[in-house]
């Protein structure tokens, strides 16, 4: 398996799919990528050679903001929003979602699994 900043790209897949397996690269950065390194985009992963990845791996450090910086950058903006308190730090806090989304029936992926409140009024009590 081709190696590009620590992470393993397929194998069997074209290059401009596998590009898209580093965090922060998507289909027109690939696309970008081989262009700029002149791979050809049908091309298996497998066949790149090692000049190839090479010259992938420094367009990709010189140019692109991907992989752990990426994250990092990321984190800490969030990071940043938390300390200051704002409406979209509080959200992130209490892991709700932050861009105006309703919460009063979906938002089930943020707010996890359902808790049940003990004592609310239930179908029995109607009686």
């Amino acid at each position: 398996m081709p190696r590009l900043l620590g992470v393993d790209i397929p194998n069997d897949k074209k290059t401009v799919y596998s590009l898209q397996y580093l965090y922060g690269v998507g289909p027109k950065i690939a696309r970008e990528l081989c262009v700029k390194a002149s791979i050809d985009h049908d091309k298996p992963a497998r066949d790149l050679s090692d000049q190839e990845l090479a010259m992938l791996n420094t367009l990709l450090e010189r140019d692109y903001v991907v992989e752990g910086p990426l994250r990092r950058q990321i984190g800490q903006a969030i990071n940043r929003l938390r300390e200051i308190k704002c409406y979209r730090g509080l959200r992130h806090r209490m892991s709700l979602p932050v861009r105006g989304q309703r919460t009063r029936t979906n938002a089930r992926t943020r707010k996890g699994p359902r808790k049940t409140v003990a004592g609310k009024k239930g179908v029995k009590d109607l009686r």
